[in-house]
């Protein structure tokens, strides 16, 4: 269970020792990283990255998704962005279940149907970034990014 207090507190103390509010918004490294949310990923320290030298955007899977590519559209024509790396992970949960048996089983469990919602399931750990590179790459709204890279 959550313990809010102790997560206010730590919000608190975090809030008192900041010394990076001088650092601009745009990412010191022109890079944005799409990665998966898994809570055992700490992107900062498997990049080598450091407050202020990219924008961090985490969804299930790393997924390219309708929302990601607003994320990453504004980060490179707002904030400067010219690099994109996605980042997918072994052992991903993405890979272990399909979009039509989720959208089944939640529309059961909550009586009320979820077959218009996307999950974006995938059984390739490989074919997905290559699908989510291709997804960059083929937005006219970033057809200026320098580099889009992909890993696992």
């Amino acid at each position: 269970m959550i313990d809010i207090e102790s997560i206010i507190s730590q919000n608190r103390q975090y809030a008192e020792n900041f010394t990076h509010g001088d650092l601009p918004p745009h990412p010191s490294k022109k890079v944005a990283v799409l990665t998966c949310m898994d809570a055992r990923i700490f992107i900062n320290e498997v990049l080598g990255l450091k407050i202020g030298e990219a924008h961090i955007i985490r969804n299930a899977g790393g997924i390219v998704t309708d929302d990601a590519l607003r994320s990453l559209i504004i980060s490179h024509e707002l904030l400067g962005t010219e690099k994109i790396i996605i980042i997918n992970h072994t052992e991903c949960g993405m890979a272990t279940f399909n979009d039509e048996d989720l959208q089944k089983r939640i529309s059961e469990k909550y009586n009320s149907d979820a077959s218009d919602i996307k999950f974006h399931s995938f059984s390739d750990l490989e074919e997905n970034v290559r699908d989510q590179i291709k997804k960059i790459r083929t937005s006219p709204f970033l057809s200026n990014i320098t580099s889009v890279l992909g890993f696992i």
